[in-house]
This record gives C-alpha cells, sequence and structure tokens, in this order.
C-alpha cells in the first residue's frame, strides 16, 4: 500500500462500505491508498467541514447500489 490518506479510518464512509464488501477495491486503491489524491469526498470536507454521505464515491459520483445497501 501507497500513501494512506488520513481520513481513511473506521470513520470513513469508504472503508466501511469496502470493509464489508459493498465497494469495488479500485476506488480504494485509487483514492484512499493513494493519500486520497483527487478525492472529492477528501477535499470538500478539508474546504468546507462537509461529510458526504457514505454512497457519495471519491469522484463525487453517487453509488445508488451502495445508497441502498448502506439503508
Amino acid at each position: 500500500m501507497g500513501n494512506i490518506c488520513r481520513w481513511y479510518d473506521e470513520s470513513s464512509g469508504m472503508k466501511r462500505a469496502y470493509d464489508k464488501g459493498l465497494l469495488n477495491k479500485k476506488w480504494i486503491e485509487n483514492y484512499c491508498w493513494n493519500g486520497g489524491a483527487g478525492c472529492i469526498r477528501k477535499k470538500r470536507f478539508e474546504e468546507e467541514g462537509y461529510v458526504s454521505p457514505d454512497y457519495v464515491l471519491p469522484d463525487g459520483t453517487v453509488d445508488v447500489k451502495l445508497k441502498e445497501m448502506m439503508k
């Protein structure tokens, strides 16, 4: 693993979804394990204090399937 994003912990919606097998590993590898590079979730949190819903992917898109599963 490379540079893990500082927000990738037990409170992370992405980590929880990935640990439950609900999220493709590519999201974690490309964003969370890449220091959060290019991650819209990280950017909005750090710049605006906005916590993205658990079903918003690192690129900012909404995963409708994940939204339904996280209910």
